[in-house]
């Protein structure tokens, strides 16, 4: 199947850009050519792309290591698109999921938009059109950040880089403090260890051990928490890694 059968003669080559904390695209897609063209375009733009042909393995990446946005086909093998947006926005509603179809039946687009999909995007697809609309949604999933965010008798000032409990200061390291404020702009998603070592530290997991980071966790838990032994706002979320809950 030819390229030009999705995508629409649309310039989107530029050079190729550097984000020391690019945002990472999953992209669930069977049609090879349409994959590989996602792939260059959100590259160029700067993303970190992962690919899936299926619907099982495009689910179990989106539980295991939570994308930034999803780009989502609606006809794919094991697990269709739409049980795939229905699962994903259960999981994580404040990830982006744009549906990619060939389906211009606005039943079908009323459908995947009541599920909760934030954008839905027919092929052909204008290259500039898509990547407008991944960073639309990305910016609506984004408010422009607090200078201060507060719960249970905490304040965060990141302007500051200073914490206080009940009024009184509380002393975080510097990768403490990091990792409390990773944590506090991803409310509700689950953060591996793996982004963990490598946002708060600047380490690849295969250098590092993630007791690293449990490490700090144990502390802001020890530090912010009412209880640390049973945490309410540092989540644990088995095997993978963890969650920060208001």
């Amino acid at each position: 199947m030819s390229l030009e059968s999705h995508v629409h003669d649309d310039e989107f080559i530029r050079p190729p850009q550097s984000h020391a904390l690019a945002d990472r695209v999953l992209v669930v897609e069977d049609d090879i050519a349409v994959q590989r063209v996602l792939r260059r375009l959100f590259e160029v733009e700067g993303f970190v792309v992962e690919t899936h042909f299926d619907g099982r393995a495009g689910l179990d990446s989106f539980h295991v290591n939570p994308p930034s946005a999803t780009i989502l086909d609606l006809r794919l093998p094991t697990l269709s698109g739409q049980h795939l947006c229905q699962e994903m926005k259960n999981a994580a509603p404040s990830i982006p999921v744009i549906i990619l179809s060939a389906s211009s039946e606005i039943s079908d687009k009323v459908l995947l938009l009541d599920m909760g999909a934030d954008d839905y995007v027919t092929k052909p697809f204008s290259p500039r059109e898509l990547v407008a609309r991944l960073r639309v949604a990305l910016r609506r999933e984004r408010p422009v950040k607090a200078r201060q965010v507060a719960f249970d008798g905490i304040v965060v000032d990141f302007e500051k880089v200073e914490v206080t409990r009940n009024g009184s200061s509380v002393v975080l390291t510097a990768h403490e403090f990091n990792t409390l404020r990773l944590l506090i702009e991803n409310p509700d998603r689950i953060i591996t260890r793996a982004e963990l070592l490598k946002e708060v530290c600047g380490l690849d997991d295969g250098y590092a051990p993630t007791r690293t980071i449990d490490n700090h966790i144990m502390k802001l838990r020890h530090k912010l928490e009412n209880d640390p032994s049973c945490p309410t706002h540092f989540r644990t979320v088995h095997n993978v890694g963890y969650r920060f809950d208001l």
